[in-house]
């Protein structure tokens, strides 16, 4: 979700920051609230680290080998 905002306000995905989604109770419609900074630097001083932590790229595991 966050690259789809991303691209349909022209902004690079760093500065696009997801704050809620929540799916309405029997719909298929999900509405959410996203934050967009002018400075990827200045959403890192203003987020909560929660929400810092939710918008951060999934770490893949390591392979073994």
């Amino acid at each position: 979700m966050r690259r789809e905002i991303a691209v349909l306000l022209k902004s690079e995905l760093d500065r696009v920051w997801i704050r809620k989604m929540e799916t309405k109770t029997g719909t298929n419609l999900t509405v959410g609230l996203a934050h967009v900074y002018d400075d990827s630097a200045k959403a890192l001083q203003v987020e909560p680290e929660h929400i810092i932590r939710r918008n951060q790229q999934p770490e893949r595991p390591a392979e073994e080998g």
